[in-house]
């Protein structure tokens, strides 16, 4: 049996990617998107319909800001939508990165998501809004959840953001491997690390042994992959989240796939349970080089694809 089949005996693995075909190819559980994904995905032929439907909806705007706003929102429901159309479960989607340090307007961008969903006849139970894991978002997340807003809270490194989402009752947490991975190999000039040593693996382990030794119901979702190593070496997380190049690669490897993260085995840790405030959060994040540095450069990096994709849209408003 391949290796995908026996890691889905485990864990929910969900598709990382804004293109349909794939998702097609891969029958994921779940799949999420991010404005990177979409912007790659939007210049593709077979996804032109969606623009043009996009701008079309844009167009009903009353000035050249709100018509581009329209678009844009527009666009990141069209894809939601057609990945509806294959996924049994969810899909996620993107507030604005540019809106990550602002609580009011990320509850008022994800109310807009929302409403095009359920124009659509899409049940907002199946979408899960994702917001930046700053303060801002996990206040925001606060909010969003009580309104029965389900949220995917992405850009996550650290343990005083898992604890500020668990505290929030986020429905999900997205933290960061491959992200992680980057920053120790060229801060400890490494080339590598076995999957065990792997620091983005060691960081989301902590997280999943924390979440289940304090009986947190927040699912632990791990993200942005390198290599096929840090997958295996998650198996029995919640959910993977998983580009398809290593989807195909671990569809095109058989072998057993051992359980390492167990629930059960969270419990017995000698764990203590940190209380976050503001204060705290934002020392405790300032305090690790690696999780400020990769949170601000994932935020600088998403608003820039989606400057790129207003670009793109922009020609043809």
């Amino acid at each position: 049996m391949s290796k995908i089949e026996e890691l889905k005996k485990l864990t929910t693995i969900v598709a990382d990617t804004g293109e349909i075909e794939e998702i097609k190819k891969y029958k994921p559980t779940d799949a999420t998107t991010n404005p990177s994904l979409i912007f790659k995905a939007s210049s593709l032929p077979e996804y032109q319909f969606l623009i043009q439907d996009a701008v079309a909806y844009g167009k009903q705007g009353k000035t050249k800001e709100e018509q581009l706003t329209r678009a844009l929102d527009k666009v990141f429901v069209n894809f939601g939508l057609e990945i509806l159309k294959i996924v049994p479960g969810r899909v996620s989607t993107e507030v604005d990165a540019r809106l990550s340090f602002d609580v009011e307007g990320s509850i008022e961008k994800a109310h807009t998501l929302i409403k095009l969903y359920e124009a659509a006849g899409i049940d907002r139970k199946r979408v899960l809004i994702k917001l930046a894991s700053t303060w801002e978002g996990i206040e925001a997340a606060k909010v969003l959840e009580k309104e029965g807003i389900h949220c995917n809270m992405t850009l996550m490194f650290s343990m005083p953001q898992a604890v500020g989402c668990a505290d929030a009752k986020a429905t999900l947490i997205s933290p960061f491997v491959g992200r992680i991975f980057d920053w120790y190999k060229k801060a400890e000039g490494k080339e590598s690390y076995p999957p065990e040593e792997d620091p983005g693996v060691i960081s989301v382990g902590k997280i999943y042994n924390y979440y289940k030794k304090m009986g947190i119901k927040t699912q632990i979702m791990g993200a942005s992959f390198r290599n096929s190593g840090e997958i295996l070496e998650l198996a029995g997380c919640d959910l993977l989240t998983i580009a398809p190049s290593l989807l195909s690669e671990l569809e095109n490897t058989e072998g057993a796939v051992p359980r390492k993260l167990d629930p059960e085995k969270s419990k017995e840790l000698d764990i203590q349970p940190i209380k976050i405030d503001e204060k705290t959060f934002r020392w405790m994040l300032c305090d690790d080089a690696m999780a400020i540095e990769k949170l601000m450069e994932g935020i600088r990096n998403f608003a820039k694809d989606i400057v790129k994709l207003e670009k793109h849209l922009e020609t043809s408003l």
